[in-house]
C-alpha cells in the first residue's frame, strides 16, 4: 500500500487567509521528505473554509520545492472552466513537473460555485463531459483546431499562422495525457464505471462508510470489463481521515473531542450535506432520518485515530472490509496543533505504513 494525501482543505472561518495556504504548503514539503506518493488538492471558489481557489495554481507553487512527490488536482472543476484553459494550464504544469501530475476531474460539486458561475441551472454533468472531451480532442489533434459543441467552441481557424506557431497549443509532458482519476463520493457509483471504461482511475472519498467505500470496487470492475482492460486494485485510491498520536489520550482528545480539526470538519460539512439533500453519504441506513446524524457519529463513523499500533490494527479492519486497494489518502485537517498535526505524519510514514505492508506480505507468505 503507498502513502498519499488528499487535502480537500478545510480551515476554520476565523483563520486568516494567508496562514491556511502556508500550512497546506508546509504540509505538503512535509510529505515530500517522508517519502508520500502523492499528493492531491481541492478547489472551490466561494467556499472560505475551503479556500484553494485553483489547485492548479496551488500545485505551480510547490513544483520547484518538492522533490519526489507526485502532485494533483483534486479535482478541477470541469463545468467551472472554459476547456481551453484547463487544456493549456494542465498542459503547463505537466511540463513544468515532468509528469510528476495527475489530473483529477470532476463536474464540481459546490452549489455556491455553481451559482456564481451562472451554471446553477445547467446541466453541469453533461458540461463536465463536454470539457474533458474538448481537453483531450485538444491534445489529440494538430491545429488548426474546430471542435464544436453544446457549451463551447474551440477554433483557430480563421487566425491561425503556423509558420510562427500562432493558433497551436501546447501539448502535456506525459502522452497523450497525464493519468486522470475521478472522485467517488456516491455509494454503487455509476460514474466509476463509466470512468473505468475511458481508462481512468476512482479516488473514494474519505467521508463515506466503508460499507460504501467497498461499492466502488466492482463499480470500478464493470467499466474496465466493457473495455477489456485489467482490473488492478493497485489503482485504485481509498482517501481516510487519521490521526495517529505517541499516547491514546491525546489520539481520543484531538480526534474526538469538539474543538479538534476532526469534529470540526464534520460539523460544518454535515450541515453541508443535509442542506443540499446529500446526507444519505453518512447514513448506513438510507431510511434513517436526518436527526439521527451528528458529528460525534460522522467522527465515529469515519476517522481512524489512535496510537500507531491501533491504527495499523484499524486500518487492515478497514481495508479487509472494503477489499484491497493500492493507495491510501491520508486526508489533510486543519493544523489546530502543528506539533501534533506534523507527529501524525511522521507517524504514519514511520510506522503505520511500514506495518500495514509488513503485516501483509506475511500474510502472502503464509498463503
Amino acid at each position: 500500500m503507498k502513502l498519499a494525501f488528499f487535502a480537500m482543505p478545510q480551515h476554520p472561518l476565523e483563520k486568516k487567509y494567508h496562514q491556511t495556504l502556508a500550512e497546506d504548503r508546509e504540509m505538503t514539503l512535509i510529505a515530500d521528505r517522508l517519502g508520500f506518493h502523492e499528493g492531491f488538492f481541492g478547489e472551490h471558489i466561494t467556499d472560505a473554509a475551503e479556500a484553494i481557489t485553483s489547485s492548479l495554481i496551488f500545485i505551480a507553487w510547490l513544483l520547484a520545492e518538492t522533490k519526489s512527490i507526485t502532485l494533483g488536482t483534486g479535482t478541477i472543476n470541469m463545468a467551472n472552466h472554459h476547456p481551453v484553459r484547463v487544456a493549456s494550464e494542465v498542459a503547463m504544469v505537466d511540463n513544468m513537473a515532468k509528469g510528476r501530475f495527475i489530473m483529477g476531474i470532476s463536474p464540481g460539486g459546490l452549489a455556491s460555485d455553481a451559482e456564481v458561475l451562472e451554471t446553477i441551472d445547467k446541466d453541469r454533468q453533461k458540461m463536465f463531459l463536454e470539457a474533458i472531451d474538448t481537453v483531450l480532442a485538444i491534445w489529440e489533434r494538430d491545429p488548426p483546431y474546430n471542435i464544436k459543441g453544446e457549451f463551447w467552441n474551440v477554433s483557430t481557424e480563421r487566425t491561425i499562422f503556423m509558420e510562427v506557431g500562432q493558433g497551436q497549443m501546447n501539448r502535456p509532458y506525459q502522452r497523450p495525457h497525464p493519468p486522470i482519476v475521478v472522485t467517488a463520493v456516491a455509494p454503487f457509483s455509476k460514474g466509476v464505471t463509466e470512468a473505468a471504461a475511458r481508462g481512468w482511475d476512482p479516488i473514494s472519498a474519505n467521508f463515506l462508510l466503508p460499507q460504501w467505500v467497498k461499492t466502488h470496487w466492482p463499480s470500478y470492475c464493470t467499466g474496465c470489463e466493457r473495455v477489456g482492460r485489467p482490473a488492478d486494485p493497485k489503482n485504485w485510491r481509498v482517501a481516510k481521515s487519521i490521526f495517529v498520536a505517541d499516547d491514546l489520550d491525546t489520539a481520543r482528545r484531538y480526534a474526538t473531542e469538539k474543538g479538534g480539526p476532526y469534529y470540526d470538519y464534520f460539523e460544518p460539512f454535515l450541515k453541508k450535506l443535509i442542506k443540499h439533500g446529500r446526507s444519505n453519504l453518512f447514513k448506513a441506513d438510507q431510511s434513517a432520518p436526518d436527526s439521527s446524524l451528528s458529528p460525534e457519529k460522522c467522527v465515529d463513523d469515519a476517522v481512524i485515530w489512535g496510537t500507531p499500533d491501533k491504527v495499523t490494527e484499524e486500518l487492515l479492519a478497514f481495508r479487509e472490509e472494503v477489499g484491497d486497494f493500492g493507495t491510501l489518502l491520508y486526508c489533510s485537517h486543519d493544523w489546530v496543533d502543528p506539533a501534533l498535526a506534523k507527529r501524525s505524519m511522521e507517524l504514519m510514514a514511520e510506522q503505520v505504513i511500514p506495518a500495514v505492508n509488513h503485516h501483509s506480505a506475511s500474510s502472502s507468505e503464509v498463503a
